[in-house]
């Protein structure tokens, strides 16, 4: 197996969409090589705990009602040619992710972290719930095996809390800058949303290398 590391803010929409195509492309290719590991990355490192009034935080950064509409409206354009409807109107809060972070690397290691990473995008983007609050955090852990009480103390600690603002600050200091970044054998790096056919292509140059390095050997 091959290692695929994805780093990632569940509040990103290039991040689902990122997601989506590669899916896409690990369906096509079952016997892909890859080994997911998802990372933390806060696109809003400073934001308060309890989060902020959406269309307040995105007209204050991107100038005006006019220019977040033009940003989003180029997202939601790219969402669609994934197959993704996004429903901006329901998302009443922007939340600070660190709790959500903290649940993902639960996840993983009880091996099921990318159900969860999946099922907070589509909670945030698809059904406007608040990925900040405890209560959604453990509904959805809870809907993808995990233990409820046991997340639920973890949640009301200060549990993995520094090990997660060190891991973002540290991907910082390694010059990344957005997500999704997706590093390949901790050697490649790919950034950005990119297309299924893209990552179809990878997977199948993975396997001709191998092939050919299998045909050496021999």
């Amino acid at each position: 197996m091959i290692r695929l590391d994805i780093l990632s803010d569940p509040i990103c929409p290039w991040c689902l969409i990122g997601w989506t195509n590669l899916a896409r492309a690990l369906e096509s290719r079952p016997d892909h090589p890859f080994a997911i590991e998802w990372h933390p990355f806060q696109l809003n490192p400073d934001m308060p705990r309890e989060g902020v009034d959406r269309k307040e935080y995105l007209e204050a950064k991107f100038g005006g009602p006019e220019g977040a509409a033009k940003v989003y409206g180029r997202i939601a354009e790219h969402a669609r040619a994934a197959g993704i409807e996004i429903d901006f109107d329901r998302i009443a809060r922007t939340p600070n992710t660190l709790d959500a972070h903290r649940v993902i690397h639960w996840a993983g290691l009880e091996g099921r972290q990318t159900p969860v990473k999946v099922a907070l995008m589509r909670a945030y983007f698809q059904e406007g719930r608040d990925i900040g609050d405890h209560e959604v955090l453990l509904d959805i852990a809870a809907d993808r095996g995990l233990d409820r009480e046991m997340i639920a103390r973890l949640l009301d600690s200060d549990a993995d809390l520094e090990d997660i603002r060190a891991r973002d600050a540290h991907a910082r200091e390694r010059g990344v800058s957005g997500v999704p970044t997706f590093v390949i054998a901790n050697q490649h790096v790919v950034q950005g949303a990119q297309p299924t056919d893209l990552w179809e292509r990878v997977i199948d140059d993975i396997a001709a290398q191998v092939d050919r390095q299998r045909d050496a050997a021999e």
